[in-house]
């Protein structure tokens, strides 16, 4: 199907595999004038601004087996064809990681979390996505298909860069594994944005909080996005707290342990010294809440 560049984009040919077979024969077929396509809202954005010319497009809506969120062993398997919005409205979801559905809610507007998948997002590797953080604080993994087989990489690895992943070009991203969540565990997502609530993060931070008995911290992740040129893991800020009780002081020295982790950049949602400040708040911020949930 070709389709003439329109709004500054090259002039390109769609095809819609149905099958993950079809699919690598013709990524294999045009190699790197091939680009896969899911919902499309990161990567026709960048074919507008001409960042990527692909020549071909690989769509998935038509490949079966890419769509669903499923119990799997006390963890979740999200296909990744599946929308931000199914996410967000999954009874499973909300039962198991209530949290995960709250972050996307968060994701720009509901015509946009209708069309932007899972898996695009994570393969469009944009590190100011709300999703990104929250996954690397669950321990997702992604699994990337390829002619030879399957792999899995952690969330936390996928990302190099800005719009920059691990994914092979033979690879296609199929789905999200979420492992089973301690049920004596807290967790939290905030995201601050000095604009509209649709938009970017100036900085976001999502936390994972276990507890032992004894009120001390016996695991913690922190991921933070709009901070550097990936969503960044403050392992850093972790150690700091790990194995001892999260008071008010610790907390408030860990704050300032992410400022030095986190890598940010001025732009139009602040300068890089305003995002550092903030990504010390609300790093803060999120470890309370996911403590205080634990106390409920």
């Amino acid at each position: 199907m070709p389709w003439e560049g329109v709004n500054n984009m090259n002039e390109f040919q769609i095809h819609q595999p149905g099958t993950l077979q079809e699919a690598h024969t013709l990524l294999d077929r045009f190699g790197e004038e091939a680009r896969v396509i899911a919902g499309g809202t990161g990567l026709v954005q960048g074919m507008k601004l001409r960042l990527a010319q692909p020549e071909h497009l690989i769509a998935l809506q038509r490949v079966t087996g890419l769509v669903g969120i499923q119990d799997s062993n006390g963890g979740i398997r999200i296909g990744a064809m599946t929308t931000h919005r199914e996410v967000e409205l999954s009874t499973l979801v909300r039962e198991r990681i209530p949290f995960l559905a709250e972050t996307y809610r968060h994701v720009a507007t509901v015509r946009i979390r209708n069309m932007a998948t899972v898996g695009g997002g994570l393969a469009h590797a944009d590190p100011n996505q709300d999703p990104q953080p929250a996954l690397i604080a669950l321990e997702a993994r992604a699994s990337l298909a390829s002619p030879n087989g399957m792999r899995e990489v952690s969330v936390e690895e996928l990302a190099t860069g800005y719009y920059e992943t691990v994914i092979a070009p033979e690879e296609v991203l199929t789905e999200i594994f979420i492992p089973e969540i301690n049920t004596s565990s807290g967790t939290a997502f905030l995201k601050f944005t000095p604009q509209t609530a649709d938009d970017y993060a100036t900085v976001s931070v999502a936390v994972f909080l276990s507890l032992d008995p004894n009120g001390n911290c016996e695991d913690v992740r922190i991921a933070l996005g709009s901070c550097g040129v990936t969503a960044i893991r403050a392992r850093k800020a972790e150690e700091v707290l790990r194995g001892r009780a999260p008071t008010p002081q610790r907390l408030q020295d860990i704050g300032e342990t992410v400022a030095g982790e986190v890598d940010p950049s001025d732009d139009i949602r602040g300068s890089a010294d305003y995002k550092r400040e903030m990504a010390a708040v609300f790093t803060r911020r999120a470890l309370e809440q996911a403590r205080n949930s634990i106390n409920n």
